[in-house]
C-alpha cells in the first residue's frame, strides 16, 4: 500500500494550540501518540508538515510529559511515545508488542532566569547544582557575583521552578547535575520526579512552557527548560561552565559539539533482536561543547497492524530527512549522518 496519508491537526498541548492547525479529517490509519514536552514543538511542524503531503492518514500527539507517555505506551492505549529519558530496561520488559527506540531529533537543556537588567548570567560548574539542591539561596552569592564581575545582582531569594510532572527533561538535567555534583547526586538524584528540596522557594510546573511561563511571570525565578522554548519565547538563559572549564551559551554548533561524544551501546534492547540506540551525554568533554545535552526518543510496538507499521516507517523516514532541516531553525540540533543512517535501518524493523 502506498501511503496518502496524514492529518491536517496534530493535538498538541504544551504552549501550541490545537487551533492553529485545520480541522481534523477523516483518516483511513491514525496514528495516536503521547509523552515527551521537550520535543514537542518540532514534532507538531513534522506531523503538520507530513500531513500536508500525504492523505488518508492522521496522526495526533499529546504532550503530557515522557513518563506519563511511556505508560499510555505500556498500556497499549497510543500508537507511538515520545520520551526524553528513553525507557529503561524494566519498562521495555512491560511493552507486550516489543518496542522500537529512535532517536529523532536532540536539544539543549538551558537554564532560564527572571532578574531584572541582567542580560547574560554566567553560572560555574559548582553553582547551578548548588542552586537546584537548595545549598545557594540567595543571588548575590559570593560564587555568583564572583563569576558575574559589573553585574548587579540583588540580595533577593532564588525561586527554583521545577517540573510537577514525570518528565524526560528533568530525568536528563538531574542525570548531569549528578555527574557534575556528588553532592546534589546523594540529596536529590537522578530520576523523572526526583525528590527535589522541601522549600518554599522550590515551586514545580508542568511540562516546558509550564516552567518556561512560570520563570516570565516570577521576579528572581531560574528553571531548567528546553533550548527551543527559550528560543521560542525569547527567555534569556545563563551560560553555564562545562567539564573543560569554558563558559558556553547554548546553540547549534556547541550543542552539535556535545553530541559528537555521544557513543550508542554495542548490543540489543533486553529480550530483543532491536539494537540498542539509547546514548547518553551526562556530561560532555570540549572546549566547545555545552554541558547539558540529550537526544529525545519516538517510540514504536515492534509489532502491529500492518498499515499502521507502514505508516509509521514512512513518518520516520520524513523525519530524518524533511524533518531535520527544521531543527536548527527551532532550537533543536539535527541528527548527525551517522546516527541518521542507524536509525533508518533500525526504523524497517517496526513491523
Amino acid at each position: 500500500m502506498q501511503i496518502s496519508s496524514l492529518l491536517k491537526t496534530v493535538a498538541i498541548a504544551g504552549g501550541l494550540s490545537a487551533a492553529a492547525f485545520s480541522p481534523a479529517v477523516f483518516a483511513d490509519v491514525k496514528l495516536m501518540g503521547s509523552g515527551a514536552s521537550f520535543p514537542a514543538p518540532i514534532y507538531a511542524k513534522w506531523f503538520k508538515d507530513f500531513s500536508a503531503a500525504n492523505k488518508g492518514v492522521r496522526v495526533d500527539y499529546q504532550s503530557k510529559g515522557s513518563g506519563a507517555g511511556i505508560q499510555d505506551f505500556i498500556n497499549q492505549v497510543v500508537d507511538f511515545a515520545g520520551s526524553d529519558a528513553a525507557m529503561s530496561d524494566e519498562e521495555i520488559a512491560q511493552a507486550k508488542s516489543g518496542v522500537v527506540l529512535l532517536p529523532m531529533t536532540a536539544g539543549e537543556i538551558v537554564l532560564t532566569y527572571n532578574l531584572d537588567g541582567v542580560e547574560e548570567l554566567k553560572l560555574p560548574r559548582d553553582v547551578y547544582p548548588a542552586i537546584f539542591s537548595g545549598e545557594i539561596t540567595k543571588w548575590n552569592d559570593p560564587k555568583i557575583t564572583a563569576a558575574n564581575p559589573g553585574v548587579e545582582l540583588p540580595a533577593d531569594d532564588i525561586t527554583v521552578v521545577v517540573r510537577s510532572d514525570s518528565s524526560g527533561t528533568t530525568y536528563v538535567f538531574s542525570g548531569h547535575l549528578s555527574a557534575v555534583s556528588e553532592s546534589f547526586k546523594t540529596t536529590v538524584g537522578q530520576g523523572k520526579s526526583p525528590q527535589w528540596p522541601k522549600s518554599t522557594t522550590f515551586v514545580k510546573a508542568p511540562k516546558n512552557d509550564g516552567v518556561t511561563a512560570t520563570v516570565k511571570q516570577t521576579p528572581g525565578a531560574i528553571g531548567y527548560v528546553e533550548y527551543g522554548f527559550a528560543k521560542l519565547t525569547k527567555a534569556p538563559s545563563a551560560i553555564l561552565e562545562n567539564q573543560d572549564g569554558k563558559f558556553v551559551a547554548a546553540g547549534a554548533e556547541s550543542g552539535a559539539a556535545a553530541l559528537a561524544t555521544a557513543e550508542f551501546p554495542a548490543g540489543n534492547l533486553p529480550g530483543s533482536e532491536v539494537p540498542d540506540l539509547r546514548a547518553w551525554i551526562m556530561d560532555p568533554a570540549g572546549d566547545e561543547a555545552y554541558p547539558i545535552v540529550s537526544y529525545t526518543w519516538l517510540i514504536f510496538p515492534e509489532t502491529q497492524d500492518a498499515e499502521k507499521a507502514q505508516v509509521a516507517r514512512d513518518l520516520v523516514e520524513y523525519c530524518l530527512t524533511e524533518g531535520q532541516k527544521s531543527a536548527d531553525s527551532m532550537g533543536y540540533i539535527p541528527l548527525p549522518a551517522n546516527v541518521v543512517e542507524k536509525v533508518r535501518e533500525v526504523s524497517a524493523l517496526i513491523q
